[in-house]
């Protein structure tokens, strides 16, 4: 009994720290996601470095809070793994091992996944309706983020297949995201599985704003054809009453 007491006060203070954090955390959402895209666009600056390491150590204060907060471990990092890869990869950093092109550059791929996770939770957290709203500036998060990963990964190089600059990474993930495609495909392995996932994504969520503004289109000619019909009758009812006055007069 005072073991299922104690998980609960676990339980209420866990649900409490979150909602206390919730905008905190939602600002500094919003400024590592503007850190990432710096830093995908233009390369890592030494205050931008610093910010996002400041920024990395709430994350990850955050993050450990919450899990000893916890009443059940197991389920709670099952439900966080990737943000929890998230914040272990960076620290890969500090050791001259993992500083391999390689190694860097597949680091890079789980740091913009977990940035697009973040971000996800962000805009759940303050949107309290996930309606075609939502999707829509998700799909602009995946692809401000997508565009960025494209063009760290799949530069133009000597002349060679690639992107000169982000507009064109831009242009190229739109046209992935609305399922249309082009006729440049990544050859990095990171640009390869980068562009499996914004395709799948695009594959799900093209197909619901499709549907959303079918929907709305058919239902305001729906509407219109009720106000046609609303006249129409009305039209009658008039015409009746008229004729009913006519008859009333004559009697």
């Amino acid at each position: 009994m005072s073991e299922t007491l104690a998980q609960e006060e676990r339980r209420t203070a866990l649900h409490d720290l979150e909602d206390w954090l919730e905008t905190p955390m939602l600002v500094l959402s919003l400024a590592w996601l503007v850190l990432v895209l710096v830093e995908l666009i233009w390369g890592q600056a030494r205050l931008l470095e610093v910010f996002g390491t400041a920024i990395w150590a709430v994350f990850i204060a955050e993050f450990a809070l919450r899990l000893w907060l916890a009443p059940e471990k197991g389920p709670f990092l099952r439900n966080n793994v990737i943000s929890l890869i998230a914040l272990v990869v960076p620290a890969f950093r500090i050791f001259r091992f993992f500083r391999l092109v390689r190694i860097a550059r597949g680091a890079r791929l789980v740091r913009i996944v977990g940035t697009a996770n973040r971000g996800m939770r962000a805009l759940k957290t303050s949107m309290g309706r996930r309606g075609l709203g939502y999707v829509l500036l998700l799909s602009l998060l995946v692809l401000l983020l997508g565009a960025g990963g494209m063009f760290a990964f799949e530069p133009a190089e000597d002349g060679g297949r690639g992107f000169q600059t982000y507009g064109d990474a831009l242009w190229w993930t739109a046209m992935l995201l609305a399922s249309i495609g082009t006729d440049f495909w990544p050859q990095s392995p990171e640009g390869r599985v980068l562009c499996f996932l914004i395709a799948l994504f695009g594959l799900g969520v093209f197909g619901y704003i499709t549907a959303s503004f079918a929907s709305f289109f058919v239902g305001r000619d729906a509407q219109q054809t009720n106000e046609i019909a609303s006249s129409a009758e009305l039209e009658r009812l008039h015409a009746e009453i008229a004729a009913l006055r006519s008859q009333l007069a004559a009697r």
